[in-house]
């Protein structure tokens, strides 16, 4: 199985019962053009797209939708909400990474005229994402999740910057700080409304997926995003949050992976749930307690070496 894959579940067991009561999304509008699925609890994998945030940002002559969520019904019910909203047509879609949470409801879109935009290497990753796409069992997903929900890329990327516009005075700005949550991790910026959608840069009140970060880089990125002159940042998963996030995110990777390093040294898999109970108590207390299972999770496909195969020759 490949290691390094978008995971975000491995023990299914504990993910489904945790997720059996989900939070009811809603459309909230956040600023005078933009909209945002956001802060939602008990996240689930198909229900709630792990508990992925999303956001639409309206102009005069166009809808952009920034990340699809996990599947085309999911698509497809953020749809209808934004029909509640404006009957503007979506001309735009944006990915802030690959990931299946943030880019699995493509599909609906496209197949409705919507340009989807990436990072050039949310093109690259494809391997994994089809991966994850033929395995969604291991995510804690079911075929009746994903129904009509068909693999899409982005047709459409770009390397460090890209401005669209959606009308009036309404314009977003792509951004690619750097390797962080991923190497192809964007932010998207309206200026006009001061929103920042930092994608899962920045994780509020969960526990973050770390298996593929750059973890260096990812601190540095976040020191950047410190001096964004936005005043509403919405996170990839979590609350509507602060520059205090931003900083409490960069003590946690630290904290996170200095102890990883020091508690993994010469462990093996078998190890990891008695790491993972030793590293939540020693955490700093920053209110993260949705997806605390990603804390094993990420010991086992980032720090702890794989499990050695079992032989099958005779005796």
């Amino acid at each position: 199985m490949m290691r390094l894959v978008c995971a975000l579940v491995v023990v299914l067991a504990v993910a489904r019962p945790l997720c059996a009561q989900e939070t009811p999304r809603t459309l909230q509008k956040i600023s005078a053009h933009v909209y945002a699925y956001v802060g939602v609890t008990n996240a689930s994998p198909g229900g709630n797209s792990f508990g992925a945030n999303c956001g639409v940002i309206v102009g005069d002559d166009a809808v952009m939708v920034v990340d699809t969520l996990v599947s085309a019904k999911e698509a497809a019910r953020l749809d209808a909400d934004i029909r509640k909203v404006t009957d503007k047509p979506v001309k735009y879609v944006v990915n802030t990474h690959y990931h299946l949470d943030h880019a699995w409801g493509n599909s609906y879109f496209a197949n409705k005229g919507a340009v989807i935009i990436a990072h050039a290497n949310a093109r690259t990753a494809a391997p994994r994402s089809e991966y994850a796409f033929a395995h969604i069992a291991e995510f804690g997903m079911t075929q009746a999740d994903l129904e009509g929900t068909v693999f899409t890329l982005p047709p459409v990327t770009f390397d460090d910057r890209l401005r669209v516009d959606l009308g009036g005075d309404v314009a977003v700005e792509l951004t690619n700080p750097g390797p962080s949550h991923t190497d192809g991790s964007i932010t998207v910026f309206v200026p006009g409304d001061k929103v920042l959608f930092a994608g899962d840069i920045l994780f509020t009140r969960y526990h973050p997926n770390v298996v593929e970060g750059d973890i260096p880089h990812w601190i540095a990125v976040l020191a950047e995003l410190e001096k964004t002159p936005a005043t509403i940042i919405v996170p990839g998963h979590g609350p509507l949050s602060t520059v205090a996030d931003i900083r409490d995110m960069e003590t946690y990777l630290k904290e996170f992976d200095a102890r990883a390093q020091e508690l993994c040294r010469d462990k093996k898999q078998e190890d990891a749930p008695a790491i993972a109970r030793t590293i939540m108590s020693r955490l700093p207390d920053q209110g993260r307690t949705e997806l605390p299972y990603m804390v094993e999770s990420n010991l086992r496909r980032r720090y702890l070496p794989p499990a050695e195969p079992v032989s099958g020759g005779k005796k």
